[in-house]
């Protein structure tokens, strides 16, 4: 039976989860609005939001209402397991610590878009440095209270229940299997013609256009979403007002549009979480493993599909004119589908881009284990880049410095990205076993019975359920990466 201190909960979790909402707003600013001389003002904000927030969670109020609090039901007793969670979590956090580094994550991400545009590790050294001392105080605290290593406490931060020792051997085995997958892989598109490049330009203003109809095909509903610019795609906002953002490129229509399209996929699951638990930790996404399978089914699985790709193809001839055959069905797979080792893990076909992930997971967690400090972080980006994939970036724009994450205070997050990458692959093939007409709708350029079934198995279920659960009751399995290594090799092996 649900008990008054469990609705007292409710109602400051509530509270909480808002001024998370107001900081992800103030996030969403600072990346696509904020003028560069509003930085160090937006990180005196976050930090003060990170602390009220902080300071609302370990009130005395709250440890009585946890130590008196029953609820009754699934949704209710995972909601209150969830709060015990966050509480723990944070009762080992100072709030000068947890301000402290809100306050330097923003300072190091204002450094860092101008050090990256001079492609210059040195400028943003000092503040990074800073960020990954905080980041390594927080993770021993975290591991003191949790049991856990500090690396695998951060993990836990963004997927709860998964760890180093789940994702180290998922990682190598991939890396083993890309050793012989990428020279065959490259053989076979060698072999074929190469495919006719789209002439540009391809104006903005017409871009901008086609990316929100076809986010809109996908099913994003845009009295409650954004699309809008900036330096590094992302989702954010909130499930009522989500922000999506891309960035555009004059001679190249398909990193923006196949941009909106991933960052859609995320939409749509802030969009489908469940409404009555809005407010509540049980009412939240899954972890980022979760939320990144959802955008890669959109992206990869879905909209590099044969069966879209003959939708879409017109639709860009219509939009961009030139010639017709280059924006054939078949050419538009050799374009999107193309293997090339490239040094940009945004731009990376999903044979290689693993390589990218399993790269910055193994420095993130040397650097967090105090064996990689950041001044050696560019020569040892080069040379673990030049072992998995047998080439060097040039420089620094293209190499430690291309992505916002760890200036941004993100450790731990990397690895969700490949493990949604093959639970977007199981899912895919479960929904094409589960939902007829689901290819029919793609050759139409309608997604909503794959997005249907996603709501259902996915959305809908918040934080319910841990990671392997969910993918469990979706595709009657945990994890398997065989699904996707099998993605892979009738995508790229098959000549």
């Amino acid at each position: 039976m649900s008990t008054p201190a469990y609705a007292r909960l409710k109602s400051r979790f509530a509270r909480i989860a808002a001024l998370g909402e107001a900081a992800a707003m103030l996030h969403w600013d600072a990346s696509a609005m904020m003028p560069p001389g509003g930085g160090a003002a937006r990180g005196e904000q976050l930090a003060a939001l990170a602390g009220l927030s902080h300071e609302l969670l370990l009130a005395p109020e709250t440890a009585a209402d946890l130590a008196e609090a029953s609820a009754d039901g699934p949704w209710d007793e995972a909601n209150l397991a969830l709060m015990r969670r966050a509480y723990e979590r944070a009762s080992v956090l100072p709030v000068s610590l947890v301000e402290a580094t809100a306050r330097a994550n923003a300072a190091c991400e204002k450094i860092w878009r101008e050090a990256r545009a001079a492609s210059d590790f040195a400028m943003v050294r000092p503040a990074l440095t800073e960020v990954v001392r905080l980041q390594r105080e927080t993770a021993q605290a975290l591991a003191s209270a949790s049991g856990l290593t500090p690396y695998d406490a951060l993990m836990d931060s963004y997927q709860r229940g998964i760890g180093a020792a789940d994702v180290e051997p998922i990682f190598d085995a991939y890396v083993a299997f890309l050793v012989e997958a990428l020279p065959r892989a490259e053989a076979i598109q060698a072999a074929r013609p190469a495919p006719i490049e789209p002439h540009g330009p391809f104006p903005v203003a017409v871009q901008r256009v086609l990316g929100r109809s076809m986010a809109e095909r996908a099913g994003l509903d845009f009295a409650h979403a954004r699309l809008d610019e900036s330096l590094h795609p992302f989702c954010g906002g909130t499930p009522s007002d989500v922000r999506i953002t891309t960035r555009y490129d004059e001679a190249d229509f398909a990193q923006a549009l196949l941009g909106v399209l991933h960052e859609t996929g995320h939409a749509l699951y802030e969009r489908g979480l469940p409404e009555a638990w809005a407010r509540q930790p049980v009412g939240e996404a899954a972890g980022m493993a979760a939320h990144e399978s959802q955008s890669l089914i959109i992206e990869m699985q879905a909209s590099r599909s044969d069966a879209f790709l003959s939708f879409l193809g017109p639709e860009l001839h219509r939009a961009f004119g030139g010639d017709a055959a280059a924006y054939s069905a078949a050419n538009l797979g050799k374009l999107w589908r193309r293997v090339e080792r490239g040094f940009i893990r945004v731009e990376a076909d999903e044979l290689t881009y693993p390589a990218h992930v399993i790269l910055r997971f193994r420095l993130e967690r040397a650097l967090i284990a105090g064996d990689l400090e950041v001044a050696d972080l560019p020569g040892a980006w080069n040379e673990g880049f030049s072992r998995l994939l047998g080439i060097t970036p040039p420089d620094d724009a293209r190499g430690c410095l291309q992505d916002i994450h760890w200036h941004d205070g993100a450790f731990g997050y990397f690895p969700s990205y490949t493990l949604g990458a093959m639970a977007a692959a199981q899912l895919m093939k479960a929904a094409r076993a589960a939902v007829p007409g689901l290819e029919e709708g793609l050759a139409r350029g309608d997604m909503s019975p794959l997005t249907g079934w996603l709501r259902e198995k996915v959305h809908a279920k918040g934080s319910l359920l841990g990671f392997q659960d969910l993918l469990r009751e979706a595709t009657g399995k945990p994890l398997d990466p065989s699904d996707f290594m099998a993605h892979l090799r009738a995508r790229y092996l098959e000549a």
